[in-house]
């Protein structure tokens, strides 16, 4: 009887000890939510398609996961990176390159995995802010040309195109010709392009330009939307890295991860998604086909969570 008794007290004991756990794991799960509910992440965003749009599927991405979300869109590029530091905003999308060589000021690197720890650490060691995880989509610079001459000299890399430079009409920029990163950048790893022409026309312009058969290449950034009709033009390999890489991730406030550590695998889980294809596609739906980059955003971020 007494052995009963004592069984009996154990396992009474062992239901209270599990009932509390589970109260208290309830009550956890209760306070973080309650936690996501009243904490309010100040996402912000540059002033063009691009950064708009990445923006907004990260305030999507927080919101779906409990957060409450302030956008602060349309920050001038001079000036986002020192909003962040000033506290006026809580993370945004960055590029790799641009951190690199614009606010660290560092030498040129075209290795992309090289560049995200150079930025990494110097942030962290001198901004106390985080990068996560960085996307295969990268906003570089390049050289877009006509499909058909493309197709008709098989050039499919910028090797190829300065062999065949004498057969091809360039939509320059004016300032291409004389700017570090343009003309003079291809020429030091490429060798000399000798153009059949090369004539100045609108940056605006300049898909319109190779539409209308006036120039058959023009410059360009990696993930331009027009770059999407790829049945009309062909992006150019860049196969001896003249540009270094402008891939995008979040940048984030360090206090704000520390006091909300699930931002990191929920922003994560969106720079996987994105690549140079892909957001070259939503530039396209938006600066092509004129919807409106919030809906873009919402359709996208739909389909991958």
């Amino acid at each position: 009887m007494k052995n009963k008794k004592v069984l009996a007290a154990l396992i009474g004991l062992i239901i209270l000890v599990l009932v509390g756990g589970i109260a208290l794991w309830k009550n956890n799960q209760a306070d973080k939510s309650t936690s996501k509910a009243t904490t309010t992440i100040r996402v912000g965003s540059k002033d063009f398609t691009e950064s708009l749009v990445v923006s907004e599927i990260y305030a999507l991405a927080l919101e779906d996961n409990g957060y409450k979300v302030d956008r602060v869109s349309n920050i001038s590029s001079s000036l986002i990176h020192k909003s962040l530091v000033n506290d006026e905003i809580d993370l945004y999308p960055e590029y790799t390159g641009t951190e690199l060589l614009t606010i660290l000021g560092d030498d040129m690197e075209t290795d992309p995995d090289k560049v995200y720890q150079t930025v990494k650490k110097e942030y962290e060691e001198k901004y106390n802010l985080t990068w996560l995880n960085y996307s295969e989509a990268n906003d570089s610079s390049g050289l877009a040309m006509r499909k058909e001459t493309a197709d008709k000299y098989n050039i499919k890399t910028i090797s190829d195109l300065q062999k065949n430079a004498s057969n091809i009409r360039m939509a320059s920029q004016g300032e291409y010709e004389e700017r570090e990163d343009g003309l003079p950048a291809l020429e030091k790893v490429y060798g000399e392009f000798n153009w059949k022409s090369s004539k100045v026309y609108d940056n605006s312009l300049k898909y319109q330009i190779l539409e209308n058969d006036e120039a058959d290449v023009t410059p360009a950034y990696t993930t331009e939307g027009r770059l999407a009709e790829t049945d009309k033009f062909v992006l150019l390999e860049d196969d001896k890295h003249v540009w270094p890489p402008y891939n995008l991730a979040p940048v984030v406030r360090d206090n704000v991860l520390e006091t909300n550590p699930s931002i990191k695998k929920i922003l994560n889980k969106v720079s996987a998604k994105l690549d140079t294809a892909t957001v070259t596609k939503l530039n396209a739906k938006v600066d092509v086909d004129g919807e409106e980059y919030t809906d873009v955003a919402k359709d996208f971020y739909d389909s991958i969570k």
